[in-house]
This record gives structure tokens, sequence and C-alpha cells, in this order.
């Protein structure tokens, strides 16, 4: 069952986002119109999968900016340990950062214009 969600998951990956938000009026539609059907099921799953692709593409963005600023920051810290800076954690017996965390970001699936 894992090799055919991974082999899945990288045919989804080689896919076009554009192409993919083609299609997530239509099946929000669809999903949106209930009926205890196997097509609905079917439905609901390809506007999950549409849905996971946006994520994870947001995703991949905002890392790869968050990277590419401390990448280009002029005041670099250093890693002895080699983790990204977000991922740190204060060593044992140190108090942590008092600066206020980042407030998490929500994302709306809506098609784009």
């Amino acid at each position: 069952m894992e090799n055919m969600l991974l082999k899945m998951a990288r045919q989804l990956n080689a896919m076009d986002e554009a192409s993919l938000m083609a299609l997530w009026n239509k099946y929000m539609q669809r999903v949106q119109n209930f009926d205890a059907s196997r097509e609905w099921e079917e439905a609901t799953i390809v506007l999950s999968l549409i849905q996971s692709v946006r994520a994870k593409n947001q995703l991949f963005n905002t890392r790869w900016e968050e990277r590419e600023a401390l990448r280009h920051s002029p005041v670099r810290e250093e890693n002895p340990d080699g983790m990204s800076p977000w991922r740190r954690f204060p060593p044992a017996g140190e108090k942590p950062d008092s600066r206020p965390k980042r407030k998490a970001t929500v994302h709306q699936f809506h098609p784009l214009p």
C-alpha cells in the first residue's frame, strides 16, 4: 500500500499546479452537492489531492523564501550542529528566546483568479 501511495505522490508532484487548479471548481461543486455515492466519494478524494498539491507548493515556497532570506542576511548565526535556525532548541539549562513567536498563517483553499 505504501508503494502505491508513493507512486501516486510522485505522479501528482509531476503535475502542473495550474492545471490541477483548473479542475478545482468542478470538484468543489461536485463535493458540495452531497449524495451517498461512489462518485461523490471519489470527487472528494480528487478535491483533497488537488488541495494537498497546492498546500505542498505553498509550504515549499514559504520554506524556500525563509532559507534564501537566511542565506542572504548580513548577520549569520553560526550553526555548529548544522541545524536550521528555525528548528533549533536552546541548550539544556538556557531559557528560550523571549522574542514573540511568529503567528501561524492559515492558507485558504480557493481557485486562483
